[in-house]
C-alpha cells in the first residue's frame, strides 16, 4: 500500500510543482479541476446514506468560488455566495416539490460541500497571490507531506495508542507526535534546501516562521482528514473513490489540504509578512 501510494505521490508531484510554479491560470484550472473533482466526490458520498444534495450543483458552486478567486480574490464573495445559497435552495425547493420528501437535508448537504471545499479549497489560490507566493505554496505542501508521511508511517509501526478510534481507527498518537515533530523541524530545513533553489532572504522565511508553519499545520491539519472521515464512517464507505490507486479520491488527498492552506494563509498574512 506504501510502495502504491509513493508512486502514485512521484507521479502527481511534478504536475503539481510545474502549476504551482506557473502560477495564474496554469494553476487555478488545475485547483478548479481537482476541487471539482472532490465536490463531486463529496455529494456521491452522501448518496450512500440515500441523500441526495444537487451534485452538479455542488460542483458548479465549487468551480465559481475557485474560477472567482483565481480572477479577483476575495472581491466577489459577498455577492457570489449569496446567489449560490439561493440558487441551492431553489433547487431543492423544486426537489420537494417533485415529492423529495428529504430535500430539506439534501439542501445542508449541498451548501455545506459547496462552502467547505469551495471556501477552503480557495485558499490554496490565495496564498500563491501573496507576496512571495510561491514558496509559501510549496513550503505548506511539504509541510503536510511531512506530517502525513511521518505519521503513517511511524503510526502503521510504532502504534498503539488510539488517537480517533471511531473516526479513524489507524490513527495514533505515536503517529501524529512523530508527524508534528517531522513538520515542526523538516519545514525549516526544506525552506534552507529551497534558497538554494532561489528562496529570497526575506525575513518572513525565517526559520522560527517555517517551524510555526510546520507545527500549525501538522497540529491542525490532521483534523481535516479525521473530518473527512467523520463523513465516510456514517456513509460507511472506506474511499470517497478510487481514482488515485493508494489514495482513494481527490478529497481523500486534499483533506488535510483544506485545514492547512487557511492556517497557512493567515499566519502568513497576519504575523509573519507584519514581523518585518
Amino acid at each position: 500500500m506504501f510502495r502504491t501510494r509513493l508512486i502514485v505521490g512521484f507521479v502527481l508531484l511534478p504536475l503539481g510543482l510545474v502549476s504551482i510554479v506557473l502560477g495564474g491560470w496554469a494553476y487555478g484550472a488545475l485547483l478548479v479541476l481537482a476541487l471539482g473533482r472532490a465536490a463531486w466526490e463529496y455529494g456521491r458520498l452522501f448518496h450512500s446514506d440515500k441523500s441526495k444534495p444537487a451534485v452538479w450543483m455542488l460542483m458548479t458552486g465549487v468551480a465559481a468560488i475557485s474560477i472567482a478567486r483565481v480572477a479577483y480574490g476575495f472581491e466577489l464573495d459577498g455577492w457570489l455566495l449569496t446567489l449560490l445559497v439561493m440558487l441551492a435552495l431553489t433547487v431543492h425547493l423544486i426537489d420537494f416539490e417533485r415529492g423529495r420528501q428529504q430535500a430539506a437535508s439534501d439542501f445542508a448537504a449541498t451548501l455545506s460541500g459547496m462552502f467547505y471545499i469551495g471556501l477552503l479549497g480557495g485558499y490554496l489560490v490565495m496564498m500563491r497571490e501573496l507576496p512571495n507566493g510561491l514558496w509559501w505554496v510549496i513550503l505548506t505542501f511539504f509541510a503536510v507531506w511531512l506530517a502525513d508521511t511521518t505519521a503513517y508511517i511511524f503510526g502503521t509501526r510504532y502504534g498503539r495508542h488510539k488517537m480517533t478510534p471511531r473516526l479513524s481507527p489507524k490513527k495514533s498518537w505515536e503517529g501524529f507526535v512523530f508527524g508534528l515533530i517531522a513538520a515542526t523541524i523538516g519545514t525549516p530545513a526544506y525552506m534552507l534546501v529551497f534558497r538554494i533553489a532561489g528562496l529570497p532572504d526575506d525575513p518572513s522565511f525565517s526559520i522560527t516562521h517555517a517551524a510555526i508553519l510546520g507545527f500549525a499545520v501538522g497540529a491542525l491539519s490532521t483534523l481535516g482528514d479525521v473530518g473527512i472521515s467523520m463523513i465516510k464512517r456514517q456513509m460507511k464507505v472506506k474511499d470517497a473513490s478510487q481514482l488515485l490507486p493508494g489514495h482513494g479520491g481527490i478529497l481523500d488527498r486534499i483533506d488535510s489540504w483544506l485545514w492547512a492552506f487557511p492556517i497557512g494563509y493567515y499566519l502568513i498574512l497576519f504575523v509573519f509578512l507584519n514581523a518585518n
